[in-house]
């Protein structure tokens, strides 16, 4: 089993993510987009039905997602990151934002981390997050096709998760909501340089759940589809342990409260 390399878990600490090439195999990825895009009523060889610059849609437990979402590659990774038995083994996979080729602001592109808690309220911008990511233990961005520099990837700014976490620490368990950490447009994050999530069907970027990422317009000629689901935990991120040892993800958290990065 390939396992994630000392210099993979330390950039995923140190810049939020880490890039899995061949995480799951292509002819999944081709298997999954067949579905997608039947449930999209669109026609992949007719870009004149490609109407609309994203269509959401979700949840995807048929065979292709669950195999994908399951593979030892990944598994092993889950608990490198994460921990043995610290993280909830995927079902499915979350809602795809499938983007198409358009001139069309597709009105989702703003800068952002992924909620966690507090979702029960119909207010997304009330969802919270907190500095232990209560209810997320990871974000993670699977590629179900071929996606290059103008296929729409999305934008990650590397080392923002460092800035969320001192941000977040002053309000201990209750947290944050959306609102409140976008009120400035992440302004904080706004130094860290730029990195686009391509690669080929079958990538996956697993990343801190603090990271500060954005969707943008699609200026290519392929749509792109790709899952974003959470990784669920089985347990609370704990930044004072007993035993001293700590997961990648709680390390990353515990560093930037030190002020050590």
């Amino acid at each position: 089993m390939i396992e994630l390399s000392h210099s993979q878990i330390e950039h995923f600490i140190a810049e939020g993510f880490v890039r899995i090439d061949a995480a799951f195999p292509r002819p999944l990825a081709d298997e999954a987009r067949a579905i997608l895009w039947r449930d999209t009523g669109m026609d992949p060889h007719e870009p004149k039905t490609w109407t609309k610059p994203v269509v959401r849609l979700g949840l995807y437990a048929q065979r292709p997602f669950a195999d994908a979402a399951n593979t030892p590659v990944l598994r092993a990774a889950f608990d490198q990151l994460v921990g043995p038995g610290r993280w909830q083994p995927l079902t499915a996979l979350g809602t795809f934002p499938i983007r198409f080729p358009s001139p069309d602001d597709p009105g989702d592109a703003g800068w952002h981390v992924d909620a966690s808690f507090g979702t029960e309220t119909p207010d997304f911008m009330a969802w919270r997050v907190n500095v232990a990511s209560r209810g997320r233990a990871l974000l993670m961005l699977f590629l179900f096709s071929d996606v290059g520099e103008t296929d729409a990837p999305t934008r990650i700014r590397s080392g923002s998760h460092l800035d969320i976490a001192r941000q977040l620490a002053p309000a201990g368990a209750q947290g944050m909501t959306l609102r409140e950490l976008a009120a400035n447009g992440f302004a904080e994050t706004a130094r860290r340089p730029q990195v686009l999530a391509t690669g080929e069907a079958g990538t996956v970027y697993l990343c801190h759940p603090f990271l500060v990422h954005a969707a943008q317009p699609h200026r290519g000629a392929r749509p792109r589809f790709l899952a974003q689901p959470p990784l669920l935990p089985t347990e609370p991120l704990q930044l004072d342990r007993e035993t001293g040892v700590y997961s990648p993800v709680e390390q990353a958290i515990r560093r930037a409260l030190r002020g050590d990065v």
